[in-house]
């Protein structure tokens, strides 16, 4: 029988010790790494593989019920504000979908600030604690914060000149204005996401998801209140949008810093410390192949947004596909799709390959990959089946929602197809992978789906729906690829290289 009372995050034990001979390099540790006696067992009948799933299940949805709230409450922030940005005019919902899709987009992915830089911490973070070794956590998250407000502080001249930016890239002239307006509005956004994204990874690493969650939720509660208040009854429009976007994001930087600084991290937070300031240089470099992983994605969406604004119709057009694209997003939400992904998966693999459990890193993704397919499943259905309704929550325009209606069957399959890609993403994460996957999305986003979505949408006259079946067509392929490389992984291998970099990373060596 299966031990049902083990942890539900596996953590070394801190006094476990670690062998810091000259011969832990990568080649020699391969041979000589074993796994942990608590690694699962070898899976060899079905009813081993049945029991293994539900353990398995129970500590990813341990993970993923608050994380997967908190996302919810968090992307809902600028669902509400587009969503209140359609009542105002078509030209405010083409700017908030123009700022938040290029500007923004273009900002995260130079310095990687939603998803690079934090998912470095993330596999650093991760394995540190699986392995038991607790007191660097607060130092990584510290470094990540001085590098990302340095990154925001150079990128501050974007926002600020983002019309002229615009208009460069052919936008609208009216669209560019409304947009360069707003960006520079959002600028204390630009800076509250650059403390975010590394608190967010230190908790997560942790599994402190519950007080993540409570900020959140109440943090919604107010921003959903206010943007109306701001947007519709007060009359303000894009300013008091901007406003309260603003101050959401900052309240809930605030409130996690006081939940760090109260104590309840324990090990993981000692305090401030000038160590943050030492080495920067080799944690950017540590940091810069997950930037380019995952700003690559970034852009690659942000793409769709921009060519669409080059079709006949810019504003309908544009309005249409960020519609799209909301639904997309907030579809995740209520189904737990985005956070299984970034967090049962890269949290999962990358404690249990810290805590030398190889087999157990593996099956989590099985676990996820399975749950989210047939959670996406279903999600496809009630979008198809709600089509008729669900475009006038964003929208009064009756061309803009006969746009979005035509594009759901091609949204449903893109969220299913799109399940299995983000889990492996996670994993990549997890195991620190995401140099190789680097180079993949390079070609299959823009040597394959860029191209040929430009074909499918102005060669063809697809529009719209060109644009994105080309692109959906890389992420087909990127996820046929990232599926193959996981097939023929070496679990053993992957968490020997994880001790060699809590090693080279942790609190006994902190040099590159």
């Amino acid at each position: 029988m299966a031990d049902l009372s083990q942890p539900l995050l596996s953590q070394r034990e801190e006094n476990k010790p670690i062998d810091h001979s000259p011969e832990s390099g990568r080649k020699d540790t391969k041979a000589l790494f074993a796994p942990d006696a608590d690694d699962i067992p070898p899976i060899n009948t079905t009813r081993d593989f049945y029991r293994e799933f539900c353990i398995e299940l129970k500590k990813l949805w341990y993970l993923a019920a608050p994380a997967v709230f908190t996302s919810v409450c968090q992307y809902s922030f600028g669902a509400i504000t587009q969503l209140f940005a359609g009542q105002v005019s078509t030209i405010a919902l083409a700017a908030v979908s123009v700022e938040n899709s290029v500007i923004a987009g273009f900002s995260f992915g130079i310095m990687a600030l939603q998803l690079g830089m934090g998912s470095a911490l993330e596999t650093l973070c991760g394995q540190a604690y699986g392995a038991g070794q607790l007191d660097m956590m607060g130092v990584y998250m510290q470094r990540s914060w001085v590098i990302l407000v340095i990154s925001a502080v150079v990128l501050t001249p974007v926002y600020i000149f983002s019309a002229p930016l615009l208009k460069l890239i052919g936008q609208t002239e009216e669209i560019s204005e409304a947009a360069g307006v707003l960006s520079i509005w959002m600028i204390p956004q630009l800076y509250a996401y650059a403390l975010n994204f590394p608190i967010s990874k230190f908790l997560q690493a942790q599994s402190k998801m519950m007080a993540m969650s409570v900020i959140s939720a109440v943090a919604l509660v107010f921003h959903t209140f206010f943007t109306w208040l701001f947007m519709l009854k007060l009359g303000w429009g894009l300013a008091g949008g901007a406003i309260v976007l603003n101050a959401s994001w900052w309240v809930i930087d605030l409130a996690q810093i006081v939940y760090i600084l109260s104590g309840s991290c324990g090990r993981a937070w000692s305090g401030f410390s000038w160590q943050a300031f030492h080495n920067l240089w080799g944690f950017v470099r540590l940091s810069l192949a997950s930037a380019v992983m995952l700003c690559l994605e970034i852009w690659y969406f942000m793409a769709l947004i921009l060519f669409a604004g080059y079709l006949k119709n810019a504003e309908v057009s544009i309005d249409a596909l960020s519609i799209w694209y909301v639904t997309y997003l907030v579809t995740y939400c209520f189904t737990i799709i985005i956070e299984i992904f970034e967090i049962m998966c890269s949290v999962r693999v990358s404690n249990e390959l810290g805590a030398a459990h190889p087999r157990t890193a593996r099956f989590s993704l099985v676990v996820a990959v399975i749950s989210s397919f047939v959670l996406g499943l279903i999600l496809a259905a009630i979008l198809i089946i709600t089509k008729n309704d669900y475009p006038s929550l964003f929208s009064s325009d009756s061309a803009v929602r006969e746009i979005v209606k035509s594009l759901t069957p091609m949204l449903g399959f893109c969220i299913v197809v799109n399940n299995i890609q983000p889990v492996l993403s996670g994993v990549a994460v997890g195991a620190g992978w995401q140099a190789f996957v680097a180079y993949v999305n390079v070609g299959c986003y823009y040597l394959f789906g860029i191209p040929l979505g430009l074909l499918m949408g102005f060669a063809l006259h697809w529009g719209v729906l060109g644009i994105w079946s080309g692109m959906i067509g890389g992420t087909i392929i990127q996820t046929l690829i990232l599926t193959w490389m996981v097939y023929r992984t070496n679990w053993n291998e992957e968490a020997s290289v994880a001790e060699d970099r809590i090693r080279k990373w942790g609190g006994h060596s902190d040099s590159s």
